[in-house]
Order: C-alpha cells, then sequence, then structure tokens
C-alpha cells in the first residue's frame, strides 16, 4: 500500500510550497507528522468543490494541512470550523491558514471536541462537509455528532480508516487502532443514514453522503 501511495502522490500531486512550508512548521514545532497525505489533501480539495460546501467543520487541525486543503475547495465564501484538542495546535494552524489566504475565513475551538460539538448543537449550527482526522478512539462519536449537525446531503470523510492496512491483513504491525477502525467502518457501511465508501488513497478515507436532513 505504501508503494501504492507514493506512486499516486508522485503522478498526482505537483510541487506545493506553501504544503511544504506547513508540514515543515508540523516538525520545527515538535509536534507529530501526521497530516493527510499530498493526494489524500488533493482529494479533500476535489471533494469539496465539487460538492459545493461552502460551511465545513474539520476535528482534528494538528498544524493546519488538511484546513488549508478543504479552504482552497471553497475558495473565497466558504467558512472553515475547526475543533482541535490543543490551543498550541490551533494557533500554528491559525498561522498557516492566515499565510494561505484564509485567515478571515476560519474559526478555531480548542478543547474535547465532543464539548464543541454540544456548544455547535445548542447555537442550531449545521454543516455541508465534514473531515474527520482526531483521536481513533472517538471516530464513531463524532460521525454521530456530525449527522446531528449535517444539512441534507452533506458529506463526511474521515482519514485513516485503513490503520496502516492492518483492518485487511492482521499479519502487519503495529494495530495500534486497528480495533477501532474495524468497528468505526462497519458503522458507517452499514448506516442507515449514510451511503459510504472506502478509498484506499493515503492511509484510507471513508467519504459518506448524509441521505436526509437531521434533527437534533
Amino acid at each position: 500500500m505504501k508503494k501504492i501511495n507514493c506512486y499516486i502522490d508522485s503522478i498526482f500531486q505537483n510541487e506545493d510550497d506553501l504544503l511544504e512550508e506547513v508540514l515543515q512548521s508540523i516538525e520545527e514545532n515538535g509536534m507529530r507528522p501526521i497530516s493527510v497525505s499530498p493526494s489524500s489533501g488533493k482529494l479533500l480539495t476535489m471533494l469539496v468543490a465539487v460538492s459545493g460546501a461552502k460551511n465545513i467543520l474539520e476535528i482534528g487541525a494538528l498544524g493546519g494541512y488538511s484546513g488549508i486543503c478543504l479552504a482552497r475547495g471553497f475558495g473565497e465564501t466558504g467558512h472553515l470550523t475547526s475543533l482541535e484538542l490543543m490551543e498550541t495546535y490551533a494557533a500554528l494552524a491559525k498561522r498557516n491558514l492566515t499565510k494561505a489566504g484564509f485567515g478571515q475565513q476560519v474559526t478555531y475551538m480548542t478543547g474535547p471536541a465532543l464539548h464543541s460539538f454540544e456548544q455547535l448543537a445548542a447555537f442550531n449550527k449545521r454543516f455541508d462537509f465534514f473531515f474527520i482526522d482526531a483521536d481513533k478512539e472517538n471516530y464513531e462519536n463524532y460521525l454521530a455528532a456530525c449527522i446531528e449537525l449535517a444539512e441534507a446531503g452533506a458529506l463526511i470523510v474521515a482519514d485513516n480508516v485503513l490503520a496502516g492496512g492492518t483492518v485487511a491483513d492482521s499479519d502487519l504491525q503495529p494495530k495500534q487502532y486497528t480495533e477501532n477502525m474495524l468497528a468505526f467502518n462497519e458503522t458507517v457501511a452499514n448506516h442507515p443514514l449514510l451511503e459510504s465508501v472506502l478509498l484506499p488513497i493515503g492511509d484510507g478515507m471513508t467519504v459518506s453522503r448524509v441521505k436526509k436532513q437531521q434533527s437534533i
């Protein structure tokens, strides 16, 4: 899988100085190098652009790499709300989004994401695109919360669903969050309110469309 993704990145991703600077800033700040792959980032941009999404909720900001990719999809007329546990991570992401020209189109909410979801629900916020890339133990909780805040036809994208390939090959190591992703993938595949597919790009992404309007 690693060789396949290296090939995909080499063919379909052009050199991007800004995103390279983001990766460098993440390293310089001692953060884990766990941003989405270049091709996964390009996919996010395309999904936002093709769907016409203008109000995006991101769970897990890290240093802003995926946030820039999402914002590039909606251009000058959309808004990104990003949930991040660490204030220092959110601050770096904000600086990088500002450098990319989207500083006025992003809002960061820091602290436990499920608490932020409660705040958003209290204000009756709705979103037409979601990107989940945070602690794997809560993926199913995040999915349920996203569905509650989803507009009809909204897309919910989740990263790392292949868990390094361990969901399909039990001989692979390490298995840090294999069980979490196995359970999440089963939930997504069989959820009555979702139409979903798993794309083997990067560390795997599920793309789900919410079938109908939800009410809180």
